[in-house]
């Protein structure tokens, strides 16, 4: 079984929903919380991806463009 069958990704719709979930966990967090939040965030999907490799590629991706 390949990486891409153990964890499809998301479909555009399943993208939005993701987005509007952070979005809204963000407010909660409020601005003097939401670093704090988005690094807590960041580690338990590292853990969950448990592949620093993989999570290191996908900072890179994201600071693109920033």
């Amino acid at each position: 079984m390949s990486a891409a069958t153990m964890n499809p990704a998301l479909t555009i719709p399943g993208l939005e929903t993701v987005y509007d979930a952070l979005a809204t966990a963000i407010d909660q967090a409020g601005p003097d919380k939401a670093e704090l939040f988005l690094v807590k965030l960041a580690l338990l999907n590292a853990n969950a991806l448990g592949q620093p490799e993989l999570f290191q590629q996908h900072l890179q991706a994201a600071l693109q463009d920033l």
